[in-house]
């Protein structure tokens, strides 16, 4: 059974910034794409930020430029350094791992999620 540990949510003011932590498996972290979804209440899941195993990064227009994912492999953690917050920013976020086997069969899977709220 894959598990994660997800940490860093929390209140913060417009402009300020947080790190959200998603640690897991050592074969979840060298062989998946990780990644980093949200969901605002009333809408759809959407994707936040995905990264590769050789760390090509992927990033929704909405958070390019202020958001950075990152892995360290040693720890088999991924992180999402979250900067110049605003309001709309306001979700629950998820840790993700996506791989698609060579037989074309997708692997999926979510953390619990933590609260990310920006509020003044």
């Amino acid at each position: 059974q894959v598990q994660f540990v997800e940490s860093g949510g929390g209140l913060v003011q417009p402009g300020g910034s947080l790190r959200l932590s998603c640690a897991t498996s050592s074969v979840i972290s060298s062989v998946y794409t990780m990644g980093w979804y949200r969901q605002a209440p009333g809408k759809q899941r959407e994707l936040v930020a995905t990264i590769t195993p050789v760390d090509n990064t992927n990033y929704a227009d909405s958070v390019k430029g202020r958001f950075t994912i990152s892995r360290d492999n040693a720890k088999n953690t991924m992180y999402l350094q979250m900067n110049s917050l605003k309001p709309e920013d306001t979700a629950v976020y998820y840790c993700n791992a996506n791989w698609t086997s060579p037989a074309a069969t997708t692997f999926t899977y979510w953390g619990q999620g933590t609260q990310v709220t920006v509020s003044s």
